[in-house]
């Protein structure tokens, strides 16, 4: 049987499943169904998916198709470059009268849904959308003055405490009536090229794409790692992380079923007083709570993926140098954590997520490289690389969220060596040249005496990189890079306040940085030290985004060679101390911010969001305050403000341990 006119499409994007998809089960609800997926990666600007976000994806669409067609329909692929004339063209050629599909929240989806419904709802046609990606849509979860949320701590305990639980996964359909597809063929949609393919073919003998994969992968963690996930989650040289990251990415798995899962094995455990495996779902629980924590920050502060959410920031003079950048993503710091880290996701698309935590606060308070560069190239090259995940979680490292790192605090990698990775495998696993290396020096071995280095074959700055800058020396550096910030920030404050000026610094967040689309590495064994910042670059490197800034400074690297011979460097490295900036004596880095936060005589939640709800006349009501979301709700929209930072969070003392167990626990 084959439906006829007024049937209705599914609009699948990041939901790549057909169990708890509300934007299918209406649809199959409503009568024939044309399930339609659209490629538009243009509309994507700068966040061009990268390669093995790509393989990810086809291999995904794959699945989905075949289980479309186990139901009774087949998945429509469009290629485009404007999603809005791909959508009314296959109304079209399907005499379509519905749209159905889920909520993202990253703002180029805000934008684009906007349009979407705006333009089909001109023609005639009822638009409707869901929640499928979160616990709770993030204009329900509010403190007690209907206001956001600006902690995550605050946050993650107001959703665990709603009034309502979060609704039961959807069942997939039984069978689904297809609509008429006869003038509305499939295009081919490519994600690779040749030269992509052989690595591709690898990804495949570690990753099962696909949602009935994700629910395998899903049921094996909870029955086996997440017993002692709170034990063995620190440890980078094993998988004892849950490894659902992408399959959620995707929307191959429900994070409410996973929710629902994991608190029903937390009830029988609690049940039996295992306390111990408690503590592990909590900590599991916690890092889905950063997972819709940065969705949350992303819908209410659709900027947070550029500008920094805490304005003094603005004025940080961050480094530009490109090759530092190159050492970096080619896993030649002469910092073993950090470069086994860098060459790992390079060769896998997969990073643990301390290690994550380690080669991006490297990136930032050693090397003080701006942190769109690396959330930048983590997006190339993660396969669960995520807009919003990410962009938290940079901000996250980088200071500029009320509960986030103190960007003053440096955590040398040495000592984060022994911490995650103690006997030294992961280091070894990645990096071969230091295989032989005595687990003693496996984490610093510029320390170590010749004989050793000898024995193992080793020859700094030969065939593995003396430390491309020591850490007692990029603590000078960063104190005095954060001094000339608060100078600049005193300074704009000033001049605002005096109504003589509008304040400096602000072009330099709204310059948006070019970045490039060859992602292709040049492997060199050449020593790092003495660079000079490249003039022209050899065609298989990847290249540096351009930033153009008053605020950045241009440097030339520092001699590594001196470092392993200075008398700072010849002795064992001390545990660092956490050193605060000493703008004022005595004053914090979380004092500093806390003063900034409240300069403002009263804080503005909703300068970068003006939420209102939408008459749809096929909503039966909004979301908010009602649990009627699987029947179409009305999502506030966002106008762009006038204003351009946001600098109404003001901190508290509840910080998050660590935002990138978003993404990969």
């Amino acid at each position: 049987m084959r439906g006829g006119g007024g049937c209705s499409i599914v609009w699948f994007r990041r939901d790549l499943r057909v169990e708890d998809n509300p934007a299918l089960t209406a649809g199959v609800r409503a009568g024939a169904v044309v399930a339609v997926f659209i490629w538009a990666p243009e509309e994507e600007g700068q966040y061009y998916p990268g390669r093995v976000s790509r393989w990810w994806l086809k291999q995904s669409l794959g699945h989905l198709d075949s289980s479309l067609r186990n139901l009774g329909t087949r998945l429509i692929t469009k290629r485009s470059t404007d999603t809005v004339s791909s959508l009314l063209e296959v109304v079209k050629f399907t005499g379509a009268t519905q749209l159905y599909f889920n909520h993202l929240y990253d703002t180029l989806s805000l934008v684009k849904d906007h349009r979407v419904k705006e333009a089909l709802n001109t023609q005639g046609i009822t638009v409707r959308s869901f929640n499928a990606d979160l616990l709770y849509e993030p204009w329900d979860v509010n403190d007690v003055h209907a206001r956001p949320f600006t902690t995550f701590a605050a946050f993650w305990d107001r959703c665990l405490n709603m009034p309502y639980d979060p609704d039961s996964p959807l069942l997939p359909p039984k069978r689904i009536i297809p609509g008429d597809v006869s003038r509305c063929p499939s295009d081919r949609l490519v994600f690779e090229d040749e030269s992509e393919k052989a690595s591709n073919a690898l990804l495949a003998r570690a990753w099962s794409p696909g949602w009935s994969n994700a629910n395998k992968a899903l049921t094996a963690f909870i029955n086996g790692p997440l017993i002692e996930y709170s034990i063995n989650c620190r440890k980078a040289d094993s998988a004892t992380t849950s490894l659902l990251s992408p399959h959620l990415h995707f929307g191959e798995l429900s994070v409410k079923k996973v929710f629902h899962l994991v608190r029903i094995k937390q009830l029988l455990w609690a049940n039996e007083g295992n306390k111990a495996c408690e503590e592990s779902v909590n900590l599991f629980l916690k890092s889905i709570g950063l997972r819709e924590y940065s969705r949350y920050i992303s819908f209410h502060h659709p900027y947070s993926h550029e500008r920094p959410l805490l304005g003094h920031l603005k004025f940080f003079p961050w480094v530009v140098n490109e090759a530092y950048f190159k050492a970096w993503r080619q896993g030649r710091t002469g910092y073993p954590l950090v470069d086994a880290g860098m060459r790992e996701l390079w060769a896998t698309g997969w990073l643990h997520d301390r290690i994550r935590v380690v080669v991006s606060s490297f990136f930032v308070k050693v090397l003080q490289l701006p942190w769109r560069w690396g959330m930048k190239y983590f997006w190339d090259t993660l396969l669960d690389a995520d807009l919003e995940s990410d962009a938290l979680g940079w901000q996250y490292i980088t200071g500029t969220l009320p509960d986030g790192r103190e960007f003053d605090r440096i955590d040398h990698p040495q000592f984060e060596g022994y911490k995650f990775d103690p006997n030294g495998e992961y280091v070894r696993r990645w990096l071969p040249e230091l295989a032989r290396l005595p687990t003693e020096w496996i984490h610093h071995p510029w320390n170590a005496p010749e004989s050793v280095l000898q024995a193992a074959g080793i020859e700094l700055g030969s065939n593995y990189p003396l430390p491309i800058v020591g850490i007692d020396a990029a603590k000078t550096r960063l104190q005095e890079a954060l001094s000339e910030m608060w100078q600049l920030e005193a300074t704009s404050r000033a001049a605002v306040e005096n109504g003589t000026e509008e304040g400096l610094g602000e072009s330099s967040e709204s310059i948006p940085a070019a970045f490039p689309q060859d992602t292709q590495m040049e492997e060199t064994h050449e020593p790092v030290r003495n660079n000079p910042l490249p003039v022209a670059r050899r065609y298989l490197d990847q290249m540096v985004p351009s930033i153009t800034s008053t605020l950045l400074r241009v440097e030339d690297e520092e001699t590594t060679s001196d470092l392993r011979n200075s008398e700072e460097e010849s002795s064992r490295a001390e545990v660092p101390i956490n050193v605060n900036a000493q703008h004022n004596a005595g004053v914090t880095w979380n004092e500093r911010i806390m003063q900034t936060a409240h300069r403002n005589t009263q804080v503005q939640y909703n300068t970068t969001m003006e939420l209102r709800n939408v008459a749809e006349d096929s909503a039966v009501e909004s979301s908010s305050g009602t649990r009627r979301e699987r029947d179409g709700s009305a999502v506030p929209v966002w106008s762009p403000p006038a204003s351009s930072y946001s600098e109404q969070f003001v901190g508290d003392e509840n910080g998050i341990t660590n935002l990138f167990l978003a993404k990969a626990s």
